[in-house]
């Protein structure tokens, strides 16, 4: 459980280290991130704040929420999203989160976007599937090849891999390692790729299972990449 945000997919670049070694990276910008409502055990049987960012108009908002927003004093935003946290109390209806004060150069997070719709996709294409030989003489090539059996069980099983949908469904990466924050930009670079298009909308939370031993290790592997691409990258600053 930890703080997140919400952000926005700029596209991907590299960063460069001292020694040349290039570390490809996913920009994405942070607007300002709000807190909208703090839930308490107390009163709501858990612990967690819900975060908006991105303003909205009135004619984009229904006027329950806009009704939300209006009771605590925050200015109507487009996107929420809820974080579980330890500690609500520490936190405030109305506060403004900054993201240096929550992530930091070599921290893991997880992000969760929207992958690209790709629409409807033979089973080959949506699922990876071998396909048959292509060789001369076989009457089948990227066919699915049976999807049942005979008299028993006699029908298809639910979740069979099939053609259909492909894309446009939500996705978690986790352990993003942060190579570099911007806060006067409004900046986080994670190493790596993330869900979705250019211009999407991400959420970025510190990472569920940063404290396993792999997950340590891992940090401990490239702590000296993410300290030599901050000095390089202040040094040009």
């Amino acid at each position: 459980m930890g703080v997140g945000v919400i952000g926005r997919k700029i596209g991907m670049t590299r960063v460069f280290a001292k020694d040349g070694t290039a570390v490809p990276v996913t920009v994405i910008q942070v607007p300002t991130n709000y807190v909208v409502q703090v839930k308490t055990p107390e009163k709501d049987g858990y612990s967690a704040i819900q975060v908006g960012a991105i303003e909205a108009k009135e004619k984009h908002l229904t006027k329950p929420l806009m009704g939300h927003f209006n009771k605590r004093g925050v200015k109507l935003l487009r996107y929420l999203k809820e974080f579980r946290v330890e500690k609500p109390q520490d936190f405030q209806e109305g506060q403004e989160i900054k993201i240096d004060e929550f992530f930091k150069p070599g921290d893991i997070v997880d992000v969760v976007g929207t992958s690209k719709g790709r629409g409807f996709a033979g089973a080959m294409k949506r699922w990876d599937f071998g396909g048959f030989p292509k060789s001369h003489g076989h009457r089948y090539h990227r066919a699915v090849g049976a999807i049942g059996n005979r008299t028993d069980p006699g029908r298809v099983w639910k979740g069979k891999k099939m053609p259909g949908h492909w894309g446009a469904e939500k996705i978690r990466v986790q352990a993003l390692l942060v190579v570099d924050v911007i806060p006067e930009e409004g900046l986080i670079l994670v190493k790596g790729s993330v869900p979705g298009p250019s211009k999407g909308i991400l959420y970025i939370e510190q990472s569920r299972i940063a404290g396993r031993k792999k997950q340590q290790l891992k940090i401990n592997r490239l702590k000296p990449l993410v300290e030599s691409v901050k000095e390089l990258t202040g040094a040009e600053a």
